[in-house]
């Protein structure tokens, strides 16, 4: 696996505060607060749906250890 590729895609400072400016400019700085409350819940519940994932995938296989 070639790991200079994702280096040459990521982004750097200057990409980073352009996009936040766009951002503010488009959406305000009042709807910005909105916006990561939103995200967050996002985030959280992919997680936690995640982490549910998991523990079922746990159950599966510690039932199948059982069975044979």
């Amino acid at each position: 696996m070639n790991l200079f590729i994702p280096l040459v895609f990521s982004p750097g400072l200057p990409e980073i505060l352009l996009l936040g400016l766009v951002v503010v400019l488009l959406f305000g700085g009042r709807k910005i607060p909105e916006l990561m409350k939103g995200l967050g819940q996002g985030m959280k519940e992919f997680k936690k749906a995640t982490k549910e994932e998991g523990k079922k995938d746990e159950k599966e296989q510690d039932k199948e250890k059982i069975d044979t």
